[in-house]
């Protein structure tokens, strides 16, 4: 055979060639052949669990396509009566196993399961069905897992371990007793997710579910003592329309706008306000630290999955993160303040609702940083799917809306805003603030293509001032690990990563309309640069009303850090904050956390307990203080380890203790 011969594999009939496909699989479905599956995913390995990807293989029998490598000669059948009769007993065998609720399901209408039994004519079950039911997990705000519905397809586990590089799930038990589960049969909230819900996106079936707040948003829109307003993020409206029959990436927020304002939204925001917000402070962080040299690379923070993921993994690199909040917590904190006042309504009667790609967004919102006197920034998340669901629930025929404007001042945008929805675009947008500061005049050309495109690891870089500066942008944790590893050792040379969890970024997030099409996020991101092109201005710094923010509301540098900045914590090891000992009722307490681990309790942390116990009971301060024994401050070296507030005292004694706790309580003014 000549060397620029094709080599063809017979399909049904016809000659398909070989066009370095991974396996059969893929050769068949290029022939415009569909063939059922649950298990196979393009950017996962091959597992070959299913069983439906079935084909006749002459001289070989029935084999799974998924596992089989094209070879020249092949005769293969994709259609025999064998192989439908095996993919209906396959698909009646999980039926038996799955609980059906298809009616209520929230999967019911993009569930594989439902419709691969349409399409192959199941129509009776002739297996005795499963009796016993197990807990439905409930713990985490970002997700719902009903193991009853599992098919053990596998696609969440190998996601979570392969592209996340974490594997806060995976299979446990053996034969009829196996099951996909966190470590020891634990809660999702309580094992090392990131809530970043690619399990649920993966998932063919409704065993991992978003946790939706839309009956709770729906309550709030009913109560007219409240006023309910939201912001928008920008993946969103590159992606909502694809229900209704929009191209993927055409823009819809006019239409999203008038749908929210017909549900009784007050006003509807853009969450690329805030976007424009972060570049500021981000790009002002930036140049503080590239000119002290100091805490470099600057890793973004904008992703809540990837923040929780250095907290557990990297906490060393905790300071290297950017302390700038998320444009939704910019957005909620600003918001908090600004729109009691614009809006006639009193603070605890304003509703912030975010419209986002993210399920990791419902966490993030909940996080004790940011909440201001017990009430949180944003109240409630929803995911782009329930919105959705909001708009079909609430009878709304979304493709004839007439388009509405944002509203003011909130809901005006740079492009450079926009483009934080797709992997990229941050810093992008950073770099159009940063490079016209170094440079001391007007960016002309806003245009950073390097740093565009889809591949998970890029880098970039950009002779700027007469100073080279090298940019990385990653999405997927496993291969932001990877950098993160290297910055820990001090090997890593670039000056700022970005991060998103999620493949392409927000556009691809978890919360999004599923497709696993990798040119509709190309599409989407697409939508996004034409949205940036399309706007009068391009860079953050250019926004009239955020150059007013800064003159009224931003003015003092302690409330800009108050309101837009925060910080982070280890999460290594810690699935909770300890054994409480003393829990006072007072308004403005002390919070100490004592370590008991091993290495804290062999140098005397139980001492130190017991004698600071009996120190705040002999001087009638109980209510004035939180006591608790926990672990680990990652400071094994150190022990024994004593946190007061955020301080964190190392080789800590009884009587070094006490000098740092009465400087508190004379601040206090508790004790003279």
């Amino acid at each position: 055979m000549k060397t620029n011969e094709k080599e063809f594999v017979t399909v049904n009939g016809n000659k398909v060639p070989i066009e370095n496909e991974r396996n059969l699989l893929e050769l068949v479905r290029k022939a415009g052949i569909e063939i059922p599956t649950f298990c196979y995913h393009s950017e996962l390995s091959i597992y070959g669990a299913c069983r439906l990807c079935l084909v006749d293989i002459e001289g070989r029998g029935i084999q799974a396509s998924c596992s089989v490598k094209p070879e020249a000669g092949m005769k293969i059948k994709t259609n025999t009566g064998e192989v439908r009769e095996i993919r209906k007993i396959a698909l009646e065998l999980l039926l038996a196993n799955h609980n059906v609720e298809c009616p209520t399901c929230s999967k019911s209408s993009t569930c594989k399961l439902e419709s691969l039994a349409r399409k192959l004519g199941v129509k009776d079950i002739r297996f005795k069905k499963t009796e016993k039911k197990k807990p439905v997990d409930l713990s985490s705000v970002s997700l719902v897992r009903d193991p009853n519905k599992c098919i053990l397809c596998g696609d969440c586990v190998r996601y979570c371990r392969e592209i996340q590089g974490i594997g806060a799930i995976d299979f446990a038990g053996r034969g009829k007793n196996t099951t996909v589960s966190p470590a020891f049969n634990k809660n999702l909230a309580d094992v090392e997710c990131v809530n970043c819900g690619q399990c649920a996106a993966v998932c063919p079936v409704g065993a991992i579910t978003i946790r939706s707040e839309a009956e709770e948003v729906f309550e709030m829109l009913d109560n007219d003592d409240k006023v309910v307003v939201a912001q928008i993020a920008p993946a969103v409206r590159v992606a909502l329309g694809e229900k209704y029959g929009f191209a993927s990436g055409e823009l819809a927020t006019g239409k999203i706008t008038a749908a929210l304002k017909k549900m009784g939204f007050a006003k509807v925001f853009d969450t690329s306000f805030a976007a424009d917000l972060t570049v500021i402070e981000e790009g002002n962080e930036f140049l503080n630290r590239l000119n002290k040299n100091e805490k470099l690379p600057q890793f973004t923070s904008c992703c809540p999955s990837w923040v929780k993921y250095a907290e557990q993994y990297f906490p060393e690199l905790l300071d290297n993160l950017s302390s700038c909040r998320s444009p939704q917590q910019m957005f909620g904190s600003l918001a908090r303040k600004m729109l009691p006042e614009v809006l006639n309504v009193q603070p605890e009667n304003l509703v912030i609702v975010s419209i986002m790609p993210c399920t990791a967004k419902k966490y993030e919102a909940r996080r004790s940083e940011f909440r201001q006197n017990e009430q949180p920034d944003v109240d409630f998340v929803l995911s782009t799917q329930e919105v959705i669901h909001m708009i079909d629930s609430a009878g709304l025929q979304f493709a004839g809306l007439e388009p509405e404007s944002l509203d003011l001042p909130l809901g005006f945008k740079t492009g450079a805003g926009i483009l934080f929805g797709t992997t990229g675009g941050v810093t992008e947008a950073v770099l159009r603030y940063a490079v016209e500061k170094l440079e001391g005049k007007t960016l002309e050309d806003v245009d950073f293509k390097a740093v565009r495109g889809h591949d998970a690891v890029r880098s970039a870089e950009l002779s700027v001032a007469g100073r080279k500066l090298k940019v990385g942008v990653v999405h997927g944790l496993k291969e932001a690990g990877k950098i993160a590893e290297f910055a820990r050792i001090g090997k890593c040379d670039y000056d700022i990563v970005e991060v998103m969890a999620c493949p392409s970024g927000c556009i691809g997030g978890a919360g999004q309309p599923v497709n696993f099409d990798s040119g509709v996020l190309a599409k989407r991101a697409k939508g996004l640069y034409e949205a940036d092109k399309m706007l009068q201005l391009h860079k953050s710094q250019e926004n009239p009303y955020l150059i007013e923010a800064y003159e009224n509301m931003l003015s003092s540098q302690a409330e800009t850090h108050k309101l837009l900045h925060t910080k982070y914590r280890s999460r290594r090891r810690i699935f909770d904050e300890g054994i409480k000992l003393l829990s006072g009722a007072g308004d403005e307490k002390i919070t100490i956390k004592v370590c008991v681990g091993t290495n804290c309790f062999v140098k005397g942390s139980q001492e130190i307990l017991r004698y600071l116990t009996d120190y705040i009971k002999a001087k009638d301060l109980e209510e004035h203080f939180e006591v608790r024994a926990t672990f680990c401050f990652e400071n094994c070296g150190g022990a024994p380890n004593v946190m007061i507030g955020d301080q964190l005292i190392s080789e800590c004694s009884f009587e070094k203790l006490k000098n740092v706790l009465e400087q508190n309580l004379k601040s206090l003014q508790l004790i003279k």
